[in-house]
């Protein structure tokens, strides 16, 4: 069983930072994804051992995902946040490759609890 803890989330204005944390008892390849009240989830970011990355069009040049890999951690760092940025922010993680679908929730076994980020005004 994979465990993940996530933490970093917060309350920020707009134009603010955060960078959110995700420790992984093991992966190959780890998720963010975020939630909005009444929206489906949807992939952020994801990066795998290789340091193969992706980014959601809507956070490109916004947002970056690294890795510590001596630590089993993957960070998500968030800059020029947005209101629209506003979500339960999770953590997933697979031991298997995408597939081409690192966006779906579906193609991650593993998941955390959750760490919700707001983007005022």
């Amino acid at each position: 069983q994979v465990q993940l803890v996530e933490s970093g989330g917060g309350s920020v204005q707009a134009g603010g930072s955060l960078r959110l944390s995700c420790v992984a008892s093991r992966y190959f390849s780890v998720g963010w994804f975020r939630q909005a009240p009444g929206k489906e989830r949807e992939g952020v970011a994801t990066i795998n051992r290789s340091d193969i990355i992706y980014y959601a069009d809507s956070v490109k040049g916004r947002f970056t995902i690294s890795q510590d890999n001596a630590k089993n951690t993957v960070y998500l760092q968030m800059n020029s946040l947005k209101p629209t940025d506003t979500a339960m922010y999770y953590c997933a993680a697979s031991q298997y490759g995408w597939g081409g679908r690192w966006s779906e929730p579906s193609t991650f076994e593993y998941w955390g609890q959750g760490t919700q980020v707001t983007v005022s005004s």
